[in-house]
């Protein structure tokens, strides 16, 4: 074989100079090009768009309310993900190689776990807020304060992060899978395999049984809010007040309902491929799986235009910052509600 041979042979793996180098992803300069500046224009939508969400909710003392302190924290797990997760997903997709070595492998697929981890654990806790201020709204505000919602949102964090970072570092999610492994073992793969046992075990803990029990509320919530909208319009003008309130309380949870539905919809497919899969040896194809992951992080891209289209608040909201930090307009720092 010529060296030039050599030369074509070897520019197609992700490290030329490794005996057992994964092979490069074989794409045209122009899909490689329109492939990054699609995945690119998406990173920067999640990142900057839930920054806004974090910076309005931050700035704004009307909008510091229990709920949106839950809201602000699940931006902060989306813009997390689209800044420390996205970006070396969007390289190992595109190249087909991880160029980071084992270890950060590790902690990629552990962010990664943490954070889409703590979203779903976040609509829960929203889902739990709406339905005791729509379900048992006279004892909501002493039973929900900003204290109790902190401390919520700590234990989030931290079971998220210990479960995953527990999961991936311990190698149980792999256990009984160490032959299959060194098979398809290269230099250049970051790939996180879960056997039969583990495929049920993940899904089923963070995201089966917390979707069951708040599609099982937003059931709830909306059959009481209907039994509510019927009292209300047979209430005269005087009560315009109470039913503002309420309709307000109704909106509130209508939005946070689709921001719940549109995280299952981003992620029930990848999830059930990942069952599938392990039960059949892994047969699908590397390029569908990419591309069914990416369908679930374009959740994270979804929430702040869910937020920025469905709530007048935040309308409000990101036009003061985006005029005032951008344009230079100076506006009041107080939003009128109508």
């Amino acid at each position: 074989m010529t060296s030039n041979e050599t030369q074509a042979e070897n520019i197609f793996l992700c490290y030329p100079l490794q005996p057992n180098s994964c092979l490069k992803l074989h794409r045209f300069t122009v899909v490689k090009v329109a492939i990054y500046a699609v995945l690119l224009l998406m990173i920067l939508t999640t990142v900057f768009g839930n920054l806004l969400i974090i910076i309005s909710i931050s700035h704004f003392k009307q909008l510091q309310s229990p709920t949106h302190l839950i809201v602000r924290s699940l931006a902060a797990s989306d813009c997390l993900l689209g800044s420390l997760v996205m970006p070396y997903s969007m390289v190992r997709s595109v190249e087909g190689c991880w160029y980071l070595g084992d270890f950060l492998c590790k902690v990629h697929s552990s962010l990664d776990m943490s954070f889409c981890m703590s979203s779903l654990l976040h609509l829960s806790l929203i889902s739990v807020d709406r339905y005791w201020a729509i379900c048992d709204p006279l004892r909501y505000r002493m039973r929900v304060t900003n204290n109790t919602v902190t401390a919520f949102i700590t234990f989030i964090w931290l079971f998220s992060f210990l479960y995953s970072f527990s999961v991936v570092f311990s190698g149980i999610n792999a256990v009984g899978m160490e032959m299959l492994i060194l098979q398809v073992y290269c230099v250049g793969r970051c790939v996180l395999f879960f056997n039969k046992e583990w495929s049920i075990i993940c899904p089923v803990l963070v995201f089966f049984l917390p979707g069951m029990i708040m599609s099982s509320l937003y059931v709830k919530i909306f059959h009481v809010a209907q039994k509510h909208a019927k009292v209300m319009s047979e209430k005269m003008t005087a009560g315009m007040k109470s039913q503002s309130s309420a309709h307000r309380e109704r909106k509130a949870a209508k939005t946070l309902a689709i921001v719940m539905g549109v995280y299952l919809f981003c992620w029930l497919p990848v999830i059930l491929v990942t069952i599938i899969d392990s039960f059949l040896n892994f047969v699908t194809p590397g390029d569908v799986l990419d591309a069914l992951f990416w369908f679930a992080y374009f959740n994270s891209t979804c929430n702040p235009l869910i937020y920025g289209f469905f709530y007048p608040c935040f309308q409000k909201a990101f036009k003061i910052l985006i005029s005032t930090y951008i344009c230079g307009i100076k506006h009041s720092n107080t939003l009128i509600f109508e």
